[in-house]
């Protein structure tokens, strides 16, 4: 499914929940380097900020899945395919989101994943469990999640970097190393 006739220069960072994802992007960010945001993050933060629960926000699972893709694929657009980005997550995330909440695909996120194109993706090693407003899954699910997001990135194709458990600066030392 890679559309490699616009390759970009796009690295993606990612990997199940509590991998550390953010804690390397804002490292690379610090180092001058172009990054994006995590948005299930960022939307949950905007619904917050307009009354609604975390609960209430989790609970209508392809509107939340929806709501996140939207943002993705807006903030995808506003990249230019030349400047080299670290993004927190990508667009085939939602993929193994919409399989782990066993969801139809939408026909957007099909559309949206045929025009998608990333020079390599790193997949972070899970780090030891944690839990925040945000964050809700358990422990299995956590492993669960982190596996379907191997498996999608497999399937389509993409050339992927695991990224072992070292400590946050060795990480982006790491990643820069195998860019």
């Amino acid at each position: 499914m890679m559309n490699s006739s616009t390759q970009k220069n796009w690295y993606v960072v990612t990997g199940g929940p509590s991998t550390g994802k953010t804690t390397v992007i804002d490292l690379l960010q610090k180092q001058g380097y172009i990054t994006t945001i995590e948005h299930a993050r960022h939307y949950i933060d905007t619904m917050r900020n307009e009354g609604h629960s975390v609960d209430e926000i989790r609970n209508n699972k392809r509107k939340f899945q929806l709501g996140v893709l939207d943002m993705q694929i807006e903030q995808e657009a506003s990249i230019k395919t030349k400047d080299i980005v670290f993004l927190d997550r990508a667009i085939p995330d939602a993929l193994a989101y919409y399989q782990f909440l066993k969801l139809d695909y939408d026909e957007k996120l099909i559309k949206a994943i045929k025009a998608t194109s990333y020079k390599k993706i790193f997949i972070l090693d899970r780090l030891p469990f944690t839990k925040d407003y945000a964050r809700t899954e358990n422990e299995e699910d956590q492993k669960k999640i982190h596996q379907l997001i191997i498996d999608v990135y497999k399937d389509l194709g993409f050339p992927i970097v695991f990224v072992p458990v070292l400590p946050p600066l060795e990480r982006v030392k790491y990643i820069l190393d195998n860019v």
